[in-house]
């Protein structure tokens, strides 16, 4: 759920434990609840917000039975309103910019404990706006290669469809966009019958940091600490891991 690094995610969620899937599970599925309510309707045709967390939680293999049960559940559940979002940034250790995205029914109970993580790591938290400028708010698409995907065509339809930006790496494509086009490109993927391994508007940071193997250790226990906590559903930094 965190941006750790370029293929991070795709690692450990192939290698992720039970209690780990049900972790991210447990957070999709808020994130679906809220959709639903700040949308206003459990139909995903007509709640895009809703249709783009649907794809984000397919892309992390969560079942269609577990997506179908949160809608559900939304639909029918108005204490689902009591959730508020919430971003918090700060510096992390060895001064990484870290921007937090959290989903709460208790705020203060959140940034006591995202306080506390950031302290005990050595950081601090700062005010809105304090590492902010060195993120961009991007849609970002992220599709395993194939030889039944003509990489050259796809680059050209995406930009049609909005694209910013198309990498092609050794395994992996990357696609970019804006956060008002990145619905229609992945709906144009959809149809394409693309699979994503990742689909969602993210905080990319345009500022990186440089870290050696010991920092990336002490950098990783403290990421792992805040992706641990249940309000927590998305962390972001400019660390090269």
């Amino acid at each position: 759920m965190s941006g750790h690094s370029k293929w991070a995610n795709i690692k450990r969620k192939k290698e992720a434990t039970d209690s780990k899937k049900a972790s991210i599970f447990s957070k999709l599925g808020k994130e679906i609840t809220v959709a639903v309510k700040m949308g206003g309707s459990a139909d995903p045709n007509v709640n895009r917000k809703l249709k783009d967390v649907i794809a984000k939680a397919k892309s992390q293999n969560m079942p269609n039975d577990n997506i179908n049960r949160c809608i559900q559940k939304a639909a029918g559940d108005s204490s689902a309103e009591n959730y508020e979002e919430i971003v918090y940034e700060g510096f992390g250790p060895c001064g990484l910019a870290v921007i937090v995205e959290a989903l709460t029914d208790n705020k203060n109970r959140t940034a006591a404990d995202v306080r506390a993580a950031f302290s005990r790591a050595g950081g601090s938290l700062g005010q809105t706006g304090s590492v902010g400028y060195m993120f961009e708010k991007k849609g970002y698409i992220l599709i395993e290669k194939s030889s039944d995907i003509d990489e050259y065509e796809l680059m050209l339809e995406v930009l049609e469809h909005g694209a910013e930006d198309f990498v092609s790496e050794e395994e992996y494509i990357e696609i970019t966009t804006s956060p008002e086009d990145f619905s229609a490109v992945r709906e144009f993927l959809e149809e394409k019958n693309i699979t994503m391994l990742e689909a969602d508007v993210r905080q990319i940071a345009n500022i990186k940091k440089d870290l050696t193997d010991e920092e990336c250790e002490k950098v990783q226990n403290f990421l792992d600490k805040l992706e641990d906590m249940d309000d927590v559903q998305n962390i972001w930094h400019n660390g090269n891991l």
